[in-house]
């Protein structure tokens, strides 16, 4: 029997629940909040310089060769790099995981397979927390929220590597496209090498975050349109600080001029700045709990029960 909606009653004098949210916000600000990214690409794409303009803080140094005697890696490998910004009060545990040496060898069969497998064992650790007859209060989050995909800037279209590790990662991880060093590209070339990428992520069947739910309203759903539209976001990162007009920006200076990374007109950094801090900050983590770690912690849990449910009838013969 449906149970039948409850009737909205105003209450005749003031009653105080509305604080409610107040209480809430004083104790997450106590709290603090955790944010977990990796970034995947070839060696040489800005993704560390990306990072550290996103967040306007100088958080990670790049990982690709610098000398000629420095040995080229010969596997893909995982560095975790964690910090805590501030601002305005707000605490923010960032966690970020680089990924040097992945698509950068002449055979890079599976050179995707360290990421995933480093994906899945922080869905395991968590579960294996969330099991333990005495968890803690506050289970230290480490799944990954959100995988930066970093697209060569080459114009023509996405490579066979780009859709299969996108196809495999997007079952496990919030996947963002951006097209890196976007400023190779005339504005003509950048739009139609998007509108390809576009095109291949569909036809590869390839489903990108944002995702629409029953509980977005129509704002919501107009405004995660309007990301879709926009991806691959065609970005440039800079950490250093030019001058415009009299103003400090950052940018990057060349004998043509100056590309001003905050400039709509220039590449798309502050639309993805903005989607992935100031609007989907926390619809990244939520998707990620209720999406891919409830996906793959049902999975696991699954298979335990058939592992239990095996056993009496092994011992029975």
């Amino acid at each position: 029997m449906a149970a039948t909606p409850a009737e909205e009653i105003r209450a005749n004098s003031y009653v105080g629940f509305d604080t409610i949210t107040q209480q809430i916000e004083h104790k997450l600000l106590k709290r603090g909040f955790q944010f977990n990214i990796i970034v995947v690409g070839q060696t040489g794409l800005g993704k560390s310089t990306l990072i550290n303009t996103i967040f306007a803080s100088h958080l990670i140094d790049s990982k690709g060769r610098l000398e000629p005697d420095e040995p080229v890696r010969q596997t893909t490998e995982i560095h975790p790099v964690s910090h805590v910004i501030v601002e305005n009060g707000v605490r923010l545990r960032l966690n970020i995981v680089d990924t040097p040496g992945y698509g950068d060898q002449i055979n890079n069969e599976n050179c995707w397979d360290p990421i995933v497998k480093y994906i899945k064992d922080q869905h395991s650790a968590y579960l294996r927390k969330e099991l333990t007859a005495q968890r803690d209060r506050h289970i230290q989050d480490t799944r990954i929220h959100v995988a930066l995909f970093f697209i060569n800037p080459t114009g023509h279209s996405l490579r066979p590597i780009d859709i299969i590790v996108m196809k495999k990662l997007s079952e496990v991880v919030n996947v963002v496209p951006v097209i890196a060093k976007a400023d190779s590209l005339t504005l003509e070339e950048r739009e139609a090498f998007k509108q390809r990428i576009r095109e291949e992520l569909v036809y590869n069947n390839i489903r990108l975050y944002p995702f629409d739910t029953e509980e977005n309203d129509e704002e919501e759903i107009q405004l995660n349109e309007a990301i879709r539209d926009m991806i691959p976001f065609a970005v440039v990162g800079s950490e250093k600080t030019v001058i415009i007009d009299g103003k400090p920006v950052r940018g990057r200076k060349n004998r043509w001029g100056v590309v001003n990374v905050e400039d709509e007109r220039h590449c798309e950094f502050v639309h993805l700045r903005n989607f992935l801090t100031r609007s989907h900050l926390q619809d990244l983590i939520e998707t990620t709990a209720q999406i891919h770690y409830e996906a793959f912690r049902s999975k696991q849990l699954l298979a335990l029960k058939e592992q239990t449910n095996a056993r009496p009838s092994a011992a029975a013969q």
